[in-house]
């Protein structure tokens, strides 16, 4: 899953930071002393098994919350813009969790446990997490009576099975998810209702019993089906992918007031949503009133006066290190603290970097502590040092070196330029983007530059803005040579990391997709492939298996880091804590005193 909209355009600049002291000199070993207290770096509270629990069982309505009161408006202020808010487009962190959270369903969803103080997966328009065959090429779903739109029309079988054929189409939908292509009958032939026909085969209705017919086994499907583009979307020109992005039709407890694309969306009570129709969300607050492209210093200050409207306030942006200590002293009760299934790398253009050599030498070069430093994020909090592609918490991981002699974190020019001097590549060129419309992102980019320069390439940012920034980086023609990015767990599970991040893509028809590194091997293709027909019990070890082997024999991209999690509420918005699938709010559970 894509990180924030804006967030990953920082990220073009490095992505990630700790707030760090110490260089990124010539002489080798870790970068010096961790502000806070912390000299050597470890990983922020493992993010990537969330959602590993699962209750089949879950019955409507969600239970009550003790002491929730009902009413009031709950304003959310961000950085980060909306990308796109059509649900089968919707694969950013921000977009897929407001809509699942707030405004549409799908097959299956995530509730916060307090028992367990994790996310677990449950049925939504499914009355269970649907039952699959014996090798997993068919999924059954029973779906609910007595769902309906906002304009109280009747949720159908049919509605869901145009939202799965919408799913396909990877030309009205560029940067939405690619799994129904990757792992449904006829994927890779067909291509949605509006190039396709909805006379899609693979879908089959009886009654109100949707089966779903694969072309692989595809036993993490309940995982995607809690994707909104899993969900209905009715047919006609009321779902042109142009009009239904300013206004999906809710299904949820909240519907679109006024949208305005980037800048801010007013939500307000879904008068036809039943909650006797649905197991995980409660609808609390009367509205939610949300504003994009806030400054980063100024949400700070607004969430540590916590006065006036700002007490109904909350923030799903974390704080930048030179607040951190602020509110730890004067707000540690309204700080939100937790983790991400989420990496941060750097991915050099496998078409155009093409020795292995240096491509370690920019892992060599790169900055970490600089970068992490003029980036304002907080360590061991929002940010550590990393290694595998794969996050903490991933069942079966187990950490590993991709790149001998280096530490977690190190950088050492001297030895980025005998690599480039092995390589005969002295004064290669380096091409990544920054955008010049936000602060951290020039200040990354200046010690980027310094860095890469001393280690004998030739560093050339290319300048964009935040706006512009993420379409420019998925233009697999775009006149850059190596992308930043940031990637999340789909589900816990390896399946939701090498697929989509490192299998061959074809550019003809998917342009990037979430490969940005443009990396194809066909054995590693076929290895992707194997490992999915391999019982459940032993694909966790292969999938870290496969990390080791395509990061080290290969080394296509490398890691800059794990993200943790420290955004802010005001005083009066209650049942807000990390959700730890999206890296954001527990939407379904807030409420406000009154």
């Amino acid at each position: 899953m894509r990180l924030k909209k804006p967030i990953v355009a920082v990220s073009t600049a490095g992505l990630l930071a700790l707030a760090a002291c110490g260089g990124s000199g010539d002489n080798g070993g870790n970068p010096g002393g961790l502000p806070g207290g912390t000299d050597t770096p470890t990983a922020v509270a493992p993010g990537g098994g969330a959602g590993a629990g699962k209750d089949p069982t879950r019955q409507a309505p969600a239970p009550d919350i003790a002491g929730a009161q009902t009413g009031g408006t709950v304003k959310v202020i961000s950085v980060a813009g909306l990308n796109t808010m059509d649900p089968t487009e919707s694969y950013y962190v921000n977009t897929a969790s407001i809509l699942s959270g707030l405004v549409t369903r799908s097959l299956t969803q995530y509730v916060y446990d307090d028992a367990t103080k994790q996310m677990i997966l449950i049925p939504d328009l499914a009355t269970d997490l649907g039952k699959p065959n014996a090798d997993f090429t068919s999924w059954k779903f029973t779906i609910r009576t007595g769902v309906k739109y906002e304009n109280g029309q009747t949720v159908t079988p049919e509605d869901i099975k145009y939202g799965i054929e919408r799913s396909f189409d990877r030309t009205s939908f560029p940067e939405g998810a690619n799994y129904s292509n990757v792992y449904f009958l006829d994927g890779d032939t067909y291509e949605g209702p509006y190039t396709s026909g909805d006379n899609y085969k693979g879908v089959i209705i009886k009654g109100q019993t949707l089966t779903i017919k694969m072309a692989k086994p595809f036993p993490d499907m309940p995982y995607w089906g809690a994707f909104p583009a899993m969900g209905p979307i009715p047919k006609g020109a009321v779902s042109a992918p142009a009009k239904y992005s300013l206004h999906p039709w809710a299904t949820g407890p909240y519907m679109f007031d006024k949208y305005v694309p980037e800048k801010s969306l007013t939500l307000v009570r879904n008068p036809n949503w039943d909650p006797n129709t649905d197991p995980g969300r409660h609808a609390y607050p009367d509205s939610y009133d949300m504003k994009f492209d806030v400054e980063t210093d100024k949400i700070d200050q607004i969430m540590l006066q916590d006065q006036g409207d700002a007490q109904t306030t909350l923030s799903y942006d974390n704080v930048s290190s030179n607040d951190y200590i602020s509110f730890k002293q004067d707000a540690s009760d309204r700080l939100v603290l937790g983790s991400t299934p989420c990496t941060a790398y750097w991915a050099p253009d496998y078409r155009k970097v093409t020795d292995i050599k240096v491509r370690q030498a920019l892992a060599w070069a790169y900055p970490y502590a600089d970068v992490y430093a003029a980036s304002g994020y907080i360590p061991n909090v929002t940010r550590s040092y990393g290694t595998n592609l794969m996050p903490p918490g991933i069942p079966g991981r187990v950490e590993f070196n991709p790149l001998p002699g280096h530490e977690p974190g190190q950088t050492d020019t001297a030895k980025a330029k005998a690599l480039l001097k092995q390589a005969g590549a002295l004064g290669y060129e380096i091409k990544f983007l920054y955008a010049t419309d936000d602060h951290y992102s020039s200040d990354a980019k200046d010690q980027i530059v310094k860095s890469l320069n001393a280690a004998g390439f030739k560093a050339t940012p290319v300048a964009s803005t935040l706006a512009e920034i993420s379409t420019v980086r998925a233009d697999p023609n775009a006149d850059i040579n190596v992308r930043s990015a940031g990637w999340c767990s789909d589900w816990p599970s390896g399946a939701s990391w090498f697929p989509p991040v490192l299998a061959t893509t074809d550019l003809k028809k998917e342009g990037l997709g979430s490969n940005l590194s443009v990396f194809s091997e066909p054995s590693m293709d076929d290895e992707m492939d194997k490992i999915q027909t391999l019982p459940i019990a032993d694909q966790p070890a292969a999938w870290n298996k496969l990390d080791q082997t395509i990061l080290t024999n290969y080394f296509p991209l490398f890691v800059t880091g794990y993200y943790g999690y420290a955004s802010m509420r005001g005083s009066k918005v209650n049942g807000y804590v990390d959700d730890t699938v999206f890296g954001m709010p527990t939407w379904k559970d807030i409420w406000l005193t009154q």
